[in-house]
């Protein structure tokens, strides 16, 4: 009984956050989703000798193609994020992004390190719910016109985006034997596993935000190293990513599982 009393009263507290902050909740996640392509575009920008150089030697394409990759990646990820930030094409734009991610992929070899492999697929993750929250909108136009079976393919996008955002968390397991560590993988799996599965949602997604968010101040404090060493670009690229699956996660808060969830299945019963 006291178990099932905490529970309501932590589901309480979610559904109150929600309705405190439901104004502007859509618009700090979205910041926070597209703040690592922000920060890589203008990366781009004051590191182009540098980019231009790796992807030259990396791939022996020529001064000519490494250039043209890098204005890309640049102009590809400023417009995006200038058009979900302003709320126009934002469609067009999640496509776009999803394209940087691809092309980034294969180009720094991603495809062949699992962790940042996870980390992109993660961050793809954040970008379909974004993705189904534009195609909500778009139908919030027809308000009065009655539809059939709404939205299913947003629903899976749905289902897709939360599946992919946990795995975020699996690169952040720790295989060793302290007691902190088990306890965290315990209670991360879990809280991982009801987002993926879309049950008591909404409370397991805020919970990851603030634990994401927490691990990513104390582990990924890129302002604490000098800019002129390779940890500090290293830890802030880790730092936005992170920051772009808690959007994602924010997302999911404000919107709800979708239609895909046991959450939802729920209601029938």
């Amino acid at each position: 009984m006291g178990q099932n009393d905490l529970m309501g009263t932590a589901e309480d507290f979610a559904d109150q956050f929600l309705r405190v902050t439901k104004q502007y909740l859509p618009h700090v996640a979205r910041l926070c989703l597209i703040s690592t392509f922000l920060e890589d575009g203008i990366r781009m920008w004051f590191q182009w000798g540098e980019q231009r150089d790796y992807i030259d030697s990396t791939w022996n394409c020529g001064y000519l193609l490494a250039s043209s990759f890098v204005i890309l990646n640049l102009l590809g990820q400023l417009t995006g994020c200038i058009l979900v930030l302003s709320r126009n094409f934002v469609q067009y734009a999640c496509f776009g992004l999803f394209g940087i991610i691809a092309l980034q992929t294969i180009a720094y070899s991603i495809l062949w390190d699992l962790k940042f492999l996870m980390r992109n697929l993660a961050l793809g993750g954040g970008l379909l719910l974004l993705l189904a929250e534009s195609r909500s909108e778009g139908k919030s136009m027809f308000a009065g016109v009655p539809t059939v079976r709404e939205s299913s393919p947003k629903q899976y996008m749905q289902l897709g985006g939360r599946v992919l955002l946990v795995l975020m968390f699996m690169t952040l397991l720790h295989f060793d034997t302290s007691f902190f560590s088990i306890l965290q993988n315990i209670v991360g799996t879990a809280l991982m596993i009801l987002v993926a599965i879309g049950f008591k949602t909404k409370l397991a997604a805020l919970t990851l935000v603030v634990w994401l968010f927490a691990i990513n101040v104390y582990f990924n404090a890129f302002w604490t190293i000098p800019v002129y060493k390779p940890m500090h670009d290293f830890l802030k690229y880790d730092f936005f990513q992170t920051m772009s699956v808690i959007g994602g996660l924010l997302l999911v808060v404000a919107l709800g599982p979708g239609g895909v969830s046991m959450d939802e299945k729920k209601k029938e019963w």
